[in-house]
């Protein structure tokens, strides 16, 4: 499969995860439901994406990882046209259920595929690449999502998104050398236990901080935006969301990092110092100010995400597709618990108390790389 077909797949399923996120202070006004309860549009999805992966990966051994790719992408253009006719928000919730269940399926068929194909710089580079991908994806989703409901109507997008997930979808055609592609059958027990390393248990550790962090701030922004700034316009809202698509081009850069210093963790370990420091500064109430930090805070997650996706395959034992199972499901754990419980603090106790509970997530998972960096452990980016 084209590199380029793979990267385009990535980014319209990144829009199915992060299109309502710009749209949940409308959704909460428009259905009369509190910012925590609009939130779970969010946090329902991520749920499933937090336990799902790890079965996944395991499924992945023995599938090939581009025909699940290809039907899941058509099972989520069902739920976006199953959206885009119904408007009661319960159906609208359980769709995003769906999508929960479905998404993990696509990602890690699509980050085991770069797994196996790939190695050394090339595994790196690749990786970059598919990083990216999913942060234009996150970005375009939240920006085409916002523009199109001041257009049309929130379900003119959904229709759009169906439309492009069939037609990549349908070009998804594997050869028979990966379709027969699969591992012997063997207990799930074996697959799992060379995940059982500290340092990889660390960096997975780590990534959850990481994206506990970032999806509290991405998810509470329109509220943040609204409240603290005075700004309510779904397409102003997604114009802020503007340091997300910079971030995406700054992570591009991340694999010339290691010509800098060889050893990923002491990378790893200044990347978690500045992604908390961007959120001290935020605590300043300047609008400014918050947007330039957001962009370093975004800036710093992608090229986070950049370095510890593929340092996570080159330190892992295990199959790749249980090594990015178990990646994803300790991303979008973070991602599911920063979606929900960061709400109940910020409604509690306002914004400052809000950042400053990030700010001690975001020094913990620093922490932890640091301990991988004081072990004296060094990787190497291969040949």
């Amino acid at each position: 499969m084209p590199i380029f077909h793979l990267l385009s797949c990535s980014i319209v399923v990144f829009f199915v995860l992060y299109a309502p996120q710009p749209l949940l202070a409308m959704f909460a006004e428009h259905y009369q439901v509190s910012p925590a309860k609009a939130g779970l549009l969010m946090t329902v999805t991520m749920l499933p994406l937090a336990v799902a992966p790890i079965f996944y990966g395991l499924v992945l051994t023995r599938r090939c990882k581009l025909t699940m790719l290809r039907y899941t992408m058509l099972a989520l253009a069902v739920c976006c046209l199953v959206i885009s006719v119904t408007q009661q928000f319960e159906i609208f919730l359980f769709m995003r259920f769906i999508e929960g269940l479905l998404l993990p399926a696509a990602l890690t068929s699509m980050t085991s595929y770069i797994g196996q194909t790939w190695q050394g710089q090339n595994l790196r580079e690749k990786m970059t690449w598919y990083v990216g991908s999913t942060i234009v994806g996150g970005y375009a989703g939240r920006a085409l999502a916002a523009n199109f409901t001041n257009w049309w109507g929130f379900e003119s997008f959904y229709l759009f998104n169906a439309g492009l997930l069939i037609v990549l979808a349908l070009m998804i055609r594997p050869t028979p050398k990966e379709q027969n592609d699969t591992k012997p059958i063997i207990s799930p027990k074996d697959y799992l236990k060379p995940l059982k390393t500290t340092q990889l248990l660390r960096l997975y550790s780590a990534v959850f901080c990481m994206f506990f962090c970032f999806s509290a701030l991405l998810n509470y922004l329109p509220f943040i935006l609204s409240n603290e700034y005075d700004i309510k316009d779904p397409s102003t809202i997604a114009w802020v969301y503007s340091g997300y698509l910079i971030g995406a081009i700054i992570s591009m850069l991340t694999p010339f990092l290691s010509k800098i210093s060889r050893n990923n963790w002491l990378i790893l370990s200044v990347l978690f110092a500045v992604y908390s420091t961007s959120l001290l500064i935020m605590q300043w109430r300047n609008l400014d100010t918050f947007v330039a930090m957001f962009t370093l805070f975004c800036a710093c997650m992608f090229m986070i995400h950049a370095s510890a996706a593929p340092l996570a395959n080159e330190i892992s034992t295990a199959n790749a597709g249980v090594t990015n199972g178990a990646y994803v499901s300790f991303y979008y754990c973070g991602g599911a618990l920063g979606t929900f419980v960061p709400g109940f603090i910020y409604q509690l106790y306002g914004i400052h108390v809000f950042l400053l509970s990030l700010l001690l997530v975001c020094i913990t998972g620093g922490y932890l790389t640091l301990l991988n960096y004081r072990s004296g452990k060094v990787t190497q980016l291969g040949s």
